[in-house]
């Protein structure tokens, strides 16, 4: 309600015959697409490339390599919120035999999705082995700053093109954990909050880690003065 639109303003809620505004304290906020994903990967900006061509069919497909040029995965990368493509080779984070479902496709570059592009209308059935399509955006990661390693320091987060600390807000060990093994860092060590002004950090809300593996679906936009720093063992566990 309120906003210029249908689909804008104020969030409300009738619950038992009373409408009431939403507190916003617990929202996620969540970059997805309906038609391309990206899986496997070390982030949800990075694996191997699947296409979802039907909205009335739930399965998806996987993209052969030749099939995907650089202006494809400009398209891609833009489609999913995740900045330009960094890597585009066959069979980097696994790959499949079949379903392969992939016309060549023939994106100017500008398109907003990957579906909105121009195909050659004819599909391969199948992949040589090897050949599925694998793409890496440069979007989003995690990184420790000003520690003694690289497995050691401020924990940072660039997301949708920001880069903020993270807060330390209810950061549990579980949560710590995840993060120590997606920056191939080993087991958590400590954790350590350190207070500094109040401003706009990069949360990620503890009962959804404890529901989802997905890092990327768990972040959330706060403000704080308690930020977190991260020591990992930097060897396996």
């Amino acid at each position: 309600v309120g906003g210029s639109s249908g689909c804008s303003g104020q969030v409300e809620l009738k619950h038992l015959g009373e409408w009431r505004p939403v507190d916003s304290f617990y929202w996620i906020l969540e970059i997805a697409s309906d038609s391309v994903r990206l899986m496997n990967g070390s982030s949800r900006c990075s694996g191997r490339l699947q296409v979802k061509t039907n909205p009335s069919d739930q399965s998806w497909s996987s993209v052969c390599e030749a099939d995907l040029d650089l202006q494809d995965a400009q398209v891609v990368c833009r489609e999913l919120g995740c900045g330009a493509p960094s890597v585009l080779q066959g069979a980097l984070y696994g790959d499949v035999q079949t379903p392969t479902w992939s016309p060549e496709f023939q994106c100017g570059g500008h398109e907003s999705a990957l579906l909105d592009c121009r195909s050659s209308g004819s599909a391969r059935s199948s992949c040589s082995p090897g050949k599925a399509a694998g793409l890496t955006c440069s979007g989003d990661e995690f990184r420790l700053v000003g520690g003694a390693s690289r497995c050691a320091g401020s924990l940072e987060l660039k997301y949708l093109g920001d880069q903020r600390p993270v807060a330390d807000y209810f950061f549990m060990l579980k949560t710590a954990a995840l993060m120590c093994e997606h920056l191939n860092c080993g087991c958590a060590v400590s954790l350590e909050s350190t207070v500094v002004s109040v401003q706009s950090v990069w949360g990620i809300h503890p009962e959804c880690v404890q529901s989802h593996s997905d890092l990327w679906s768990c972040v959330g936009s706060w403000s704080s003065s308690d930020t977190l720093k991260l020591t990992c063992s930097g060897m396996i566990c």
